[in-house]
């Protein structure tokens, strides 16, 4: 009885989920020009585009490594091939499963399963890699929003915007001094490399706005972008889709620039998400027995 309520309101959370991206994508395809934003996406320079896609992926590496770093501080060592299918396995049931088989669940379980240890340590090794990911992504974003052109647009929120610089830091750090004491000796190389992996994300991003042949206003777009991310990580919408796409049609009206190529952008960059969380499927049958046994016990459970 109680996993068929389990069950149903994870179904209903997944129909909810698909008509948010649903009704987010119409609104902007609606109010664009599409016929314009196939010709952007058309026209796109394949090897900005090949690059892009390389970047992201690195990004993902970069995150699995400092994942698996976190791993090591509870004290659960893992090769890092291991952890890289592991790590990419959850993209790709994040991306194609969603209310199904969550990425960090099965790997909360999975982990748990095979090496004998305590899942809430697991679990806050997952759940601190994502906060430390949320807040380099807070710090990003703050950075890029000073030199564009909101902040000449909207010059009140600018003190604002420099407190979130100042404070984002010094803020992970305390809370990870009073809740995550285990994760301290890290804390320095993690932020580090949380910082880089937004840094890559923003990047590949920017190869998507030269294979576009976007002429100017680049930080603009990166800001924007780097504003959806924080609106993709709400758990609202099908891998993100639809997320994005809003952000970029509303928050670029107001700085007069073209919202077809912002468009054009945050779909692309979906679409080199879901090729590369693909990889995920691919590596599932080269993650050994283990993956498949949990699996079958996670999907039995959940």
């Amino acid at each position: 009885m109680i996993k068929k309520s389990v069950s149903k309101k994870k179904l209903v959370r997944t129909v909810i989920q698909i008509l948010i991206s649903c009704v987010a994508l119409s609104i902007v395809l609606i109010k664009t020009d599409t016929e314009k934003l196939l010709e952007i996406i058309g026209t796109a320079n394949p090897l900005y585009l090949m690059l892009a896609f390389v970047v992201f992926n690195i990004s993902k590496i970069l995150n699995a490594l400092r994942l698996n770093r976190f791993f090591r501080a509870i004290g659960l060592h893992l090769r890092e091939l291991y952890n890289l299918q592991l790590y990419y396995l959850g993209m790709f049931y994040n991306m194609f499963l969603p209310g199904g088989i969550g990425g960090d669940g099965y790997k909360i379980y999975i982990l748990q399963k095979n090496h004998s240890i305590k899942m809430v340590n697991v679990f806050n090794a997952v759940l601190w890699d994502r906060v430390a990911g949320v807040f380099a992504l807070a710090f990003l974003t703050a950075v890029f929003l000073i030199p564009s052109g909101f902040a000449k647009l909207y010059t009140e929120y600018v003190p604002a915007t420099y407190a979130v610089i100042a404070l984002s830091y010094p803020l992970s750090w305390l809370l990870t001094r009073l809740l995550y004491k285990q994760f301290n000796s890290i804390f320095l190389i993690t932020a580090g490399e949380s910082i880089l992996i937004q840094a890559a994300q923003a990047l590949s991003a920017w190869l998507i706005l030269l294979a576009l042949s976007v002429p100017s206003n680049h930080i603009d777009y990166l800001a924007i972008f780097l504003v959806s991310t924080v609106a993709v990580v709400l758990p609202i919408t099908v891998g993100g889709a639809g997320a994005r796409e809003i952000t970029f049609f509303y928050l670029l009206q107001p700085l007069g620039l073209d919202t077809n190529s912002g468009v054009a952008l945050s779909l692309i960059f979906f679409a080199i998400g879901a090729l590369s969380a693909l990889i995920g499927m691919f590596l599932q049958g080269r993650a050994g027995e283990k993956h498949e046994k949990g699996k079958k016990n996670y999907e039995a459970r959940v």
